[in-house]
């Protein structure tokens, strides 16, 4: 239990870190992974998206629903296929990606602080090994899928 404890530990307070840095651009740490995804990646389809973000379909929707509506992005169908989505930033996405970055750059130097460099690059690995089985144990991505450690 103490590995549960502590993963929603670090998760909980990362999260409230970075929201506290991404309010000023009018967006959340549940939504930046989708914003610098789709400017990226313009065009991407709305599956692709799901792909690479691992989670379910509906808080997908919802997540790009809120940042269409903000102003961030703009959705288009897809010439070969009508039933879904392409993704495109707005001018205003693009002007804050940078920030974004920065944001998640500082996060990421508070969750590493006092780690050296090796144990930074081990803990990362391991975490997206473990990252990787979960969401493996939950039907998201089968074995030998590719799973974006980005």
């Amino acid at each position: 239990m103490k590995l549960l404890k502590w993963l929603s530990v670090a998760d909980r307070f990362a999260k409230a870190y970075l929201d506290e840095r991404l309010a000023p651009l009018g967006i959340n740490s549940s939504q930046h992974i989708y914003l610098l995804k789709v400017c990226d990646h313009p065009g991407i389809s709305q599956d692709s998206l799901l792909d690479s973000v691992y989670i379910h379909p509906s808080n997908m929707v919802r997540m790009v629903a809120s940042l269409e509506k903000k102003g961030f992005l703009t959705r288009t169908p897809c010439e070969q296929d009508k039933r879904t989505w392409q993704l495109y930033p707005t001018q205003r996405a693009l002007d804050i990606s940078g920030q974004i970055r920065a944001a998640c750059a500082e996060t990421e130097r508070a969750l590493m602080d006092g780690l050296s460099p090796e144990t930074q690059a081990e803990f990362q690995a391991v975490l997206a090994g473990v990252g990787r089985r979960m969401a493996e144990a939950q039907g998201v991505v089968r074995k030998g899928d590719e799973f974006d450690e980005r």
